[in-house]
């Protein structure tokens, strides 16, 4: 089973990020779930999101404690929390920074793979806006394999319509070839 923990800020689309790889996740025949824990919901507050990702059926309905994979939405929150709280030995910590995987900020956890994009700035030119959701699942598709570009075309198309998929799909495309992973 692979688990992943999204650590964003409202607004930001964390929680759509796994719902949209859990169903990219059951298309291919999978079984997937995706929740998100948060406070007083407002725009701008820390948000976690979840998602499991398992070729059978997935029965934990806990938090994810211990994720394979740690995506950060708001390259803000490296300074706040450690990130890497947890992790699996050999996860991903997929990062959205200006910065390279080794200034990436205090990362405790040595034994990760870590990867970086300047995902806000891909959102803000291909999508007009610094909503970096599909941004970092490109990141994501990218530093794990876990599901593909085909795999999350058609929900990313059915979330967001034919012309603002578009957009998102290029967005996610470019930080696919953009992100910079340290082995």
């Amino acid at each position: 089973m692979q688990e992943i923990r999204f650590h964003g800020r409202g607004g930001q689309g964390a929680v759509t990020s796994a719902e949209l790889i859990a169903i990219a996740a059951i298309n291919t025949g999978n079984s997937a779930q995706a929740f998100p824990s948060f406070g007083p919901e407002r725009r701008g507050a820390p948000v976690v999101a979840f998602c499991r990702v398992d070729d059978k059926k997935i029965n934990i309905r806990a938090k994810v404690y211990n994720p394979d994979v740690v995506i950060v939405l708001d390259p803000g929150l490296v300074e706040l929390l450690d990130p890497s709280e947890g992790m699996k030995d050999g996860g991903v910590l997929i990062i959205n920074t200006k910065k390279g995987p080794d200034s990436a900020g205090k990362i405790r956890n040595s034994s990760i793979r870590i990867a970086t994009v300047d995902a806000n700035k891909i959102a803000s030119e291909e999508l007009g806006r610094v909503i970096v959701n599909t941004t970092m699942i490109g990141a994501f598709i990218k530093a794990t394999g876990i599901i593909s570009i085909d795999d999350i075309r058609e929900p990313l198309m059915e979330r967001f319509g034919a012309k603002l998929g578009a957009k998102n799909l290029k967005a996610l495309e470019r930080a696919y070839n953009e992100v910079v992973i340290k082995e």
